[in-house]
């Protein structure tokens, strides 16, 4: 599995959200950091548009908003319900998002199900 370089990890690590592109359209997401490997979570669970249009197609790009300025990054979702996946997106996102009040909305038994790890492409 091929990892980002470490200063697109940092990147994702310090922003509190980003966009991904799918199917033409962005959405804003979570997206967190466990060593090296990057994961998104449907807050929508299966529902949720990008999610839908990553399963389908996996080629995705990230934009990010804010300083520093950073070009968009060309991912590929790799669909991830395994329990060591789902338990390490569970953790980072724990870790990062543990003063906001939305986090448990992230960590529902529907949505688990519905986590994506980010390789580059």
């Amino acid at each position: 599995m091929a990892t980002f370089p470490p200063d697109v990890r940092a990147a994702i690590a310090e922003r509190e959200e980003v966009e991904i592109e799918t199917g033409g359209r962005r959405t804003i997401i979570w997206i967190v950091v466990d060593g090296e490997v990057v994961f998104a979570r449907s807050v929508r669970g299966e529902r949720g548009r990008w999610y839908q249009e990553v399963l389908a197609d996996p080629k995705a790009t990230l934009h990010f908003r804010g300083r520093p300025k950073l070009a968009p990054v060309a991912v590929r979702g790799v669909h991830a319900p395994d329990p060591e996946s789902v338990a390490a997106c569970t953790r980072a996102l724990e870790r990062k998002y543990a003063r906001d009040p939305a986090l448990n909305s992230m960590l529902r038994p529907d949505t688990l199900p519905t986590t994506v790890r980010l390789d580059p492409r």
